[in-house]
């Protein structure tokens, strides 16, 4: 079943102890639309201005990614991103920000799209992703991404976004922001009482948690990568492939949610380790299954 997804497409500037990536790919849905690509066709909504230096089509040449919903504004400039890693890996000290096309209107949802019933809300304004959801018919499953700079500034407009969706990903700062919680469990509850039924929290090489409403609770190990070169877009990869296995499913039960999260887990694992996109284009699907294969192995007592 077709997934869609909107959010940032970008020209990234990234240094790690292993190197500086200069003017890659990036983008929350260009990491998340590769990483769904492995299990579902993806149409993509997002918009780049006249100095994008890349060719979408020919990123996603080979994966079943629908470009219809990308816009390319002559008079706008493509959203920017420049930020750098240091010791632990675990937190990226963003050094400059140029929001340009992402600072305009959100693009229109093409007509054919609007039918689309799993739909991710990639991390922007909460208000344009109001905006964007409201042009989608009936969804079956609506997950979002935010963070802290909407949590503090623009936190009634997320509130009224948390009523509209079934599951929010943030990461465990976000969540105890988000919550006013410093234990990540109360937070999770806190937050499923502002809307949504599941709450997926992202706590980097800890793994992740999630909760619902009815109670449950599920907890899993990152995987265990020796070497990691580049953590950009790893949060948006394991969103992708999270989303993708259920849009592929066609289910979002409890059962069904654990194995999405194991699926972005083992997705996550190879975006980090390689710089831009590389560590998702060097692999397939038997790359991904042949992981969680030994992740399942990993967890079991």
């Amino acid at each position: 079943m077709p997934l869609l997804v909107t959010g940032s497409i970008g020209i990234d500037t990234v240094t790690t102890p292993y190197g500086v990536s200069e003017n890659c790919i990036g983008g929350s849905a260009v990491y998340f639309s590769m990483a769904a690509s492995f299990f579902t066709s993806v149409r993509l909504i997002g918009a780049v201005g006249s100095d994008c230096p890349f060719d979408l089509a020919e990123v996603f040449a080979g994966r079943n990614v629908d470009l219809a919903g990308l816009e390319r504004r002559s008079l706008s400039k493509t959203f920017r991103w420049k930020g750098s890693y240091h010791d632990t890996m675990n937190e990226a000290i963003t050094e400059k920000v140029e929001l340009n096309v992402l600072s305009e209107d959100p693009p229109v949802v093409p007509d054919q799209y609007k039918d689309s019933k799993f739909v991710f809300l990639a991390n922007t304004a909460p208000a344009l992703q109001h905006k964007l959801l409201e042009q989608i018919e009936s969804p079956t499953f609506v997950a979002a991404d935010t963070m802290n700079c909407w949590i503090v500034g623009h936190l009634d407009p997320l509130k009224a976004l948390l009523q509209k969706i079934d599951c929010l990903i943030i990461n465990e700062d976000e969540a105890r922001a988000l919550a006013g919680e410093r234990n990540l469990v109360t937070a999770g509850r806190k937050i499923l009482d502002m809307g949504p039924r599941v709450v997926i929290i992202k706590k980097g090489e800890s793994g992740s948690m999630m909760c619902d409403d009815e109670g449950q609770t599920f907890i899993l190990p990152a995987w265990p990568s020796a070497e990691v070169k580049d953590p950009t877009g790893a949060g948006d990869s394991f969103a992708g492939a999270l989303m993708g296995y259920l849009a592929k499913s066609r289910k979002t039960d409890f059962d069904s949610l654990k194995t999405a999260i194991a699926y972005g887990t083992v997705v996550s694992s190879f975006t980090i380790s390689d710089f831009s996109l590389q560590g998702l284009i060097s692999i397939n699907k038997s790359d991904i299954d042949n992981r969680l294969k030994t992740l399942a192995k990993l967890t079991k007592f």
